[in-house]
């Protein structure tokens, strides 16, 4: 029943063969200078910089599941706009803005992707090769913004203030001032590990359930794309990798369904609910489940 597709894994044509803008060209830089700072962070090795860039992991990584991606995205709950506005900057301190800009650009990319999944308008289906899908689609701005036309799908964003100052000072958050209060606090240590470790494992977890999630795992309900559930990728993307169940009902704060299908983004959320900060929090129904459930279109259609 789910979408069997031959998936191109060589490196994709994006790296070649067209024209590069000065656009494409700092992000790369950016992306290699953050490898290279990754690369040289064991040779720096202190056990105060690697719990640093553990909690920043955490801490940065949740602003992009728990605010840009369930909160702002998909709206799957409410919280009082003081916490909504820390989570948010919290996912700024990712550097993930980089991908798309802002977390403006972040949220519009993110609703044509469900709008357009794994088609021919997809931003980043693997469809296009895994390459693509994982970062190729960021190295290629023309063909990125030229898809869609403009940020028209992200109107409650652009209205607010605080979006639209994020959408024009991203990087003095996530590299000037970060950087500047690592190197601080703890020299090159606290730099290669708070600012490189950590933002290349933000930035692969989250680029791995665009490419990975789409690939390998084990599909649960029909939702008519190639869409996974990956249990590796839900303990390192923290709960992202049931993309399955996401993909399914997209509205819900919940991905992980099960109580063994790891989802501390959605922790985080009950546990706020459970204080009174979080409201409005959506899940499915068991009979929401059931009607979609892959396993009950194959019994339907064997009677």
């Amino acid at each position: 029943m789910g979408i069997m597709v031959n998936i191109v894994m060589a490196p994709c044509g994006e790296f070649r063969g067209r024209k590069w803008n000065l656009l494409d060209i700092v992000t790369a830089v950016v992306f290699f200078s953050l490898h290279c700072l990754c690369v040289m962070a064991p040779f720096h090795f202190t056990w105060p910089a690697f719990w640093v860039a553990f909690a920043l992991y955490l801490v940065t990584g949740l602003g992009v599941t728990l605010s840009f991606h369930r909160n702002l995205a998909h709206k799957s709950f409410r919280i009082p706009k003081w916490l909504e506005y820390l989570f948010a900057y919290f996912g700024v301190l990712s550097l993930q803005v980089y991908i798309c800009g802002s977390p403006i650009e972040w949220v519009s990319s993110h609703r044509y992707h469900h709008q357009f999944t794994d088609t021919e308008k997809d931003v980043h289906s693997p469809l296009q090769g895994f390459w693509f899908s994982h970062m190729g689609w960021i190295l290629d701005s023309g063909s990125r913004f030229g898809k869609y036309g403009g940020l028209k799908n992200v109107e409650d964003l652009k209205r607010q203030p605080f979006y639209r100052f994020l959408h024009r000072t991203f990087l003095l958050h996530s590299v000037v001032l970060l950087g500047s209060l690592l190197y601080f606090m703890g020299g090159f240590p606290f730099l290669a590990w708070g600012l490189g470790v950590r933002m290349v494992c933000v930035f692969h977890s989250t680029m791995l359930v665009n490419s990975a999630g789409h690939i390998w795992g084990k599909q649960v309900y029909l939702t008519g794309d190639m869409s996974r559930n990956n249990w590796w990728l839900g303990l390192f993307a923290l709960g992202e990798g049931w993309h399955n169940n996401h993909h399914a009902f997209d509205f819900s704060a919940r991905q992980g369904f099960e109580w063994w299908q790891v989802d501390v983004t959605w922790y985080v959320i009950r546990f706020l609910q459970a204080i009174g900060l979080a409201t409005n929090v959506k899940t499915p129904t068991e009979a929401q489940k059931r009607r979609k459930a892959l396993q009950n279109k194959v019994m339907v259609a064997e009677n």
